[in-house]
């Protein structure tokens, strides 16, 4: 039976996760380049939905705002550099089990990856101790992030698409311009482009955060 290290299994006891079925922690723990038949690709699926969930009945809950608005929240709260943000401050890259080769190309400070593991924790958590307890862990860990205001300024690229039709520009048009790194820990370059206003670029462990940044970084020159 695969066991937990003892200080992993002490890491998440303080955090909040009621383990009871360890192999579930460490499947949850598990990236896939350590080849074993468990890892956390599947677990991340079903966290990623009870993330998704307790954050929209939350936002729900506390606020009369209209669909768009709350949608644009959501986005935010859940995106993959809320979660990564979320599992650094939580300590957990020490925890993810890594192959070297992965760990030395930067996998454990991956927003990717980070963000990946801390959605599977929340899906052992929902299969060992069901979904109440889920959500209140959720509450707990994604406060700071609620009350930040994360989401309530508008989105860069939506930001960027009204700004040009009021300015009679043409849309923004996106192009991938480099991509590299392993798997794990890539790093994409987006360009943005407004036909007669100008350029920016924006870099990133996405191709949709790229895009992102290369808006807001637009907006600061050229809006």
């Amino acid at each position: 039976m695969s066991a937990l290290k003892p200080e992993t299994r002490a890491w998440l006891d303080e955090t909040g996760f009621a383990v009871r079925d360890e192999a579930l922690w460490f499947a949850a723990l598990t990236h896939g380049s350590m080849g074993e038949k468990q890892d956390y690709e599947r677990l991340e699926f079903l966290g990623d939905r009870v993330l998704g969930l307790t954050i929209a009945d939350w936002l729900y809950a506390q606020s009369e705002a209209p669909e768009g608005k709350l949608a644009q929240r959501l986005n935010a709260i859940v995106s993959r550099a809320m979660c990564a943000q979320v599992a650094r401050g939580i300590g957990l890259p020490p925890h993810i089990r890594i192959s070297k080769q992965a760990s030395s190309d930067g996998g454990r400070d991956s927003d990717n990856i980070l963000g990946d593991v801390i959605e599977a924790l929340l899906g052992a958590q929902f299969l060992d101790n069901g979904f109440d307890a889920s959500r209140e862990l959720v509450h707990t860990l994604w406060r700071p992030a609620l009350e930040s205001g994360a989401g309530k300024a508008k989105h860069p690229k939506s930001a960027l698409q009204e700004w040009a039709a009021g300015n009679q520009r043409r849309p923004p048009e996106y192009e991938l311009i480099d991509r590299s790194g392993p798997d794990h820990a890539a790093r994409f370059t987006v360009r943005v482009s407004v036909h007669k206003v100008g350029e920016a670029v924006g870099m990133a462990s996405s191709k949709q955060e790229a895009e992102k940044e290369a808006a807001r970084e637009f907006m600061e020159k050229y809006g």
